[in-house]
C-alpha cells in the first residue's frame, strides 16, 4: 500500500442491457478468470428465471436484494492499550454494496440447485423477500455490532445509534 498516493477509483461501464453501474459491479463480481461473456449469461439467465418462474420483474427484485442484503453496522477490531476490541461502526455505500453482492455470490454457490444461474436467480429471489442465507449474514452482523455497542466510544467515526 502506498503512502504517497491513493488508489485511483476507476470508472465502470454500466452493463448493456440495464444500463445500471451497481450489476456491472456484480456481473465483474461474479466473473471468474476473465470470462465476462459467461457471466454475463450467468446473471441475465438468473434473471429470465426470476422473470419466467415468480412473474416479477427481475432487475427490480435484483435491486431490492442489494438493499436487504447491505448492512448498516459492522464491527473492526481496534486495540486499544494492549487489548483489542470489536468496536461498531457504521458501513459506507460503497462497502455496503460490496459486502452484499460478495454474500450474495458467496451464498448462492453454497445452494443446492443444479446450475450457478438457478443458484444465483433463487438467492437474489429470497433476499429480495427478506430471506436466506445472505440475509442471515446481514443479521448476524448486525448481532455483532449490537453486542459490541458496549465499545462505541473506542470508535473514531461516530455511528448512529
Amino acid at each position: 500500500m502506498s503512502r504517497r498516493h491513493c488508489a485511483k477509483r476507476r470508472e465502470i461501464t454500466p452493463d448493456v442491457k440495464y444500463k445500471s453501474i451497481v450489476l456491472a459491479k456484480f456481473i465483474n463480481n461474479v466473473m471468474k478468470e476473465g470470462k465476462k461473456a459467461l457471466a454475463e449469461k450467468i446473471v441475465y439467465g438468473a434473471f429470465d428465471i426470476i422473470n419466467d418462474k415468480y412473474k416479477v420483474d427481475p432487475f427490480e427484485t435484483f435491486l431490492s436484494a442489494i438493499s436487504n442484503v447491505t448492512p448498516q453496522l459492522e464491527v473492526t477490531s481496534v486495540r486499544v492499550g494492549g487489548a483489542n476490541y470489536q468496536v461498531p461502526s457504521e458501513v459506507e455505500q460503497n462497502r455496503g454494496n460490496a459486502l452484499s453482492t460478495r454474500w450474495l455470490i458467496n451464498f448462492s454457490q453454497k445452494r443446492s440447485e443444479n446450475t450457478m444461474i438457478k443458484k444465483l436467480a433463487e438467492e437474489i429471489y429470497d433476499a429480495s423477500n427478506n430471506r436466506g442465507a445472505s440475509i442471515k449474514k446481514k443479521e448476524d452482523t448486525h448481532k455483532m455490532a449490537e453486542a459490541n455497542k458496549a465499545f462505541a466510544h473506542f470508535n473514531t467515526k461516530k455511528t448512529k445509534n
